[in-house]
């Protein structure tokens, strides 16, 4: 039998020609199954990590691994395409919880005494959210916090990922601190506390110690990067000083030229880039 008799027979080959040839689906034939139109590929719009960054949910690193492992849905269908790309108009979950990313927005406050960190305690007392009400319709977050007698920088962003790095202690965030104490210090003790004391166990230094020039040795300026709660007033206390004021006067970068006590500015593009480099 021929092959031309053959390709008209019941057997057929993928290898063969005539026009009852068999479909072969082994090389990447196979029928191309309908696009979702949720899932459609897009030129334009947010990057579906930035977007979950931008929510203050995590880091945009952190929000692939999210999506890679299918906690994320957008318009009801689960994501895992690295770059998938969204629009405002898309409902966007997050473990099933629906998301929107506001505009990052990145502000420093010059703090007064006596105004709240938080007014959830003290009922009718001003709180610095009150005052950052002013500065955008978006829900700002103070990294860190400041005692409510404690004056000077706090920074508030609704980027979620920057105020989670500022945040880390590893990260030791440069802090100066103009002090008053109630009576001198000794140069054994600013000696002490350059060196290095013991609070609550745990060792902690400080990057410098100095006393303020031409004002009384009751005053000194402290740069730490420590995050433990109230740790300068707890460095002092161990040595039998009690603070009368404590002011930040530098925080990372920032410093409060210009800046009048009560009031706050937006940060420049440069400063939030200079904060995220930290």
């Amino acid at each position: 039998m021929s092959r031309r008799d053959n390709s008209s027979g019941k057997k057929f080959s993928g290898r063969q020609g005539g026009s009852g040839r068999k479909k072969s689906y082994a090389r990447g034939n196979a029928p191309i199954k309908p696009k979702n139109t949720a899932l459609e590929k897009r030129e334009d719009g947010m990057r579906l990590n930035k977007y979950i960054a931008n929510a203050g949910i995590c880091s945009r690193r952190d929000a692939d691994i999210y999506i890679a492992s299918g906690n994320v849905s957008v318009n009801g269908e689960v994501v895992t395409e690295m770059g998938y790309k969204v629009q405002l108009t898309d409902e966007v979950k997050f473990d099933g919880r629906s998301i929107t990313p506001d505009k990052p927005e990145y502000f420093v406050l010059n703090k007064s005494k006596g105004v709240f960190v938080t007014g959830s305690v003290h009922k009718g007392g001003l709180t610095v959210m009150d005052i950052m009400a002013k500065a955008s319709k978006s829900k700002l977050d103070p990294i860190g916090k400041l005692d409510t007698q404690t004056t000077g920088l706090l920074v508030f962003t609704n980027d979620g990922a920057l105020a989670k790095k500022l945040a880390n202690p590893k990260n030791g965030i440069r802090q100066i601190y103009h002090i008053k104490l109630d009576h001198a210090l000794s140069q054994g003790d600013l000696e002490k506390i350059r060196e290095g004391v013991f609070i609550e166990g745990k060792k902690v230094n400080t990057t410098d110690i100095s006393y303020v020039k031409d004002r009384p040795k009751s005053e000194v300026g402290m740069e730490i990067t420590s995050t433990r709660s109230h740790i300068v007033q707890k460095i002092f206390k161990s040595l039998g000083y009690e603070i009368l004021n404590l002011d930040r006067v530098v925080y990372g970068g920032l410093t409060k030229k210009d800046l009048p006590r009560g009031r706050f500015r937006t940060l420049t593009k440069q400063e939030v880039i200079n904060l995220g480099n930290l």
